[in-house]
């Protein structure tokens, strides 16, 4: 069976256990393929069927994307129920030292936004659930439960393309032991609240397998992907998502080259973007091969830099290193019998558990930080120097140290989540 007739299967299956069924389209090629394979599915096996689109508008993209958008709903507007969403909920920029966040369609900035807001999109007051202290994510996952009680749906399911190979995090999303919040079984989906569901029906394709079902069944696509083709970015590293994401940072600088008139509006609008145009990619961005000052160590390396931020900033990333720090000196994380070696070669003291929690033939490791070391596992093991590229590409949640939220964090989106909740 190829992917493509297991992921008819299972788009099949959505529509029969699920009497509301809608399709988070960002305007990119994962979700656009997942888009075009719903449409044909309802147009050849039940046209009487509606299907939901939600589309998040983050105010700053290429205009090609927003064309491209436009153009897909309108061609399809006989079978699909819009939610454009325009509201000013947090966003994580990875191009400024001095913010985390910003705001798309920020009221107070109006004067500068990068594009103006299409007809007949919803905005924050159509969302009782909706405050300023809510980030994009926490909005879509809210935006289920309230589409949910709204359609008065039985079962309601959000499909969403993502694809594993895309990053670690996504894999353990569908493959994880852990995974249990699922419907009747099925890996691939994931329950949100009760009879709200997500669902990842390609999460087996790879970035061949978008490009060779769009040539073969003729489906619009983004055409912006052409350009970055002839532009020479590899096919694995094209994104339309907002630019000012750290995934995004290498080709932040293209929007100089293909939309020069929305790069003049990118750099007034976001802290940063000028810097990361010219810089993201580069040793200044931390990327690629960064060198150690003269007379540092990583470690002093990284306080020097802290110091040059804001305090809440600094904060920020010293409660990062806390917790860290106490995970590998406590509970351990898991290395290689290479990676295990590669430590022993370079003296450094480990203690070695003889079993873990996890569902791994690796061996748990507790150790303390040290300064760098010469391996290819560089980026699991506990170092300043991982810590100091953190801090240079302002990645401000530390995902290069494989974070996620914190415990406050956490506990101050479940608060938030409760207290809307109440309200409902």
């Amino acid at each position: 069976m190829t992917v493509y007739e297991a992921t008819i299967k299972r788009i099949e299956y959505v529509f029969r256990e699920f009497d509301n069924v809608y399709v988070s389209f960002s305007g990119g090629k994962d979700s656009g393929v997942l888009l075009n394979l719903c449409i044909d599915y309802i147009r050849n096996n039940c046209p009487d069927r509606k299907l939901g689109v939600f589309h998040m508008d983050y105010e700053a993209q290429y205009e090609m994307t927003t064309e491209y958008v436009n153009e897909t709903l309108a061609s399809n507007s006989d079978i699909l129920e819009v939610y454009r969403i325009c509201v000013p909920f947090k966003v994580t920029t990875c191009t400024s030292m001095h913010q985390d966040y910003w705001r798309p369609w920020q009221p107070d900035m109006s004067d500068i936004w990068v594009s103006q807001k299409p007809v007949n999109c919803l905005i924050e007051k159509d969302f009782p659930f909706f405050n300023e202290n809510m980030w994009d994510y926490e909005f879509q996952e809210k935006f289920g439960l309230w589409l949910h009680e709204k359609k008065k749906a039985k079962r309601t399911c959000c499909l969403i393309g993502i694809r594993t190979q895309e990053s670690l995090h996504r894999w353990r999303a569908i493959h994880s032991d852990r995974n249990y919040r699922n419907y009747n079984g099925m890996k691939w989906t994931k329950e949100m609240y009760s009879n709200v569901y997500n669902a990842y029906p390609i999460y087996d394709w790879i970035t061949e397998d978008i490009w060779t079902a769009n040539a073969r069944f003729g489906w619009m696509y983004n055409r912006l992907y052409d350009l970055y083709y002839q532009a020479g970015v590899p096919i694995d590293a094209m994104r339309v998502a907002s630019p000012f994401l750290s995934a995004a940072q290498d080709s932040l600088k293209l929007y100089r080259t293909i939309e020069p008139h929305t790069w003049g509006k990118l750099v007034s609008r976001v802290n940063g973007v000028n810097f990361t145009g010219i810089y993201g990619g580069t040793t200044a961005m931390g990327w690629k091969s960064i060198t150690l000052p003269a007379g540092h160590t990583w470690k002093s390396y990284m306080y020097f830099l802290l110091d040059t931020l804001p305090e809440e900033i600094k904060q920020n990333y010293m409660s990062k290193l806390e917790t860290s720090m106490k995970f590998w000196q406590t509970r351990g994380g898991v290395l290689s019998d290479e990676t295990i070696q590669d430590l022993h070669n370079a003296g450094i003291e480990i203690e070695i558990g003889s079993d873990s929690n996890y569902n791994t033939d690796k061996k748990p490791v507790r150790m303390e930080y040290i300064d760098d070391i010469d391996s290819k596992d560089f980026n699991l093991i506990p170092t300043y120097k991982r810590m100091c590229i953190c801090i240079m590409k302002n990645d401000h949640l530390c995902k290069y140290m494989g974070f996620s939220l914190t415990k406050n964090e956490n506990e101050r989106r479940k608060a938030i989540m409760n207290k809307y909740n109440a309200l409902l």
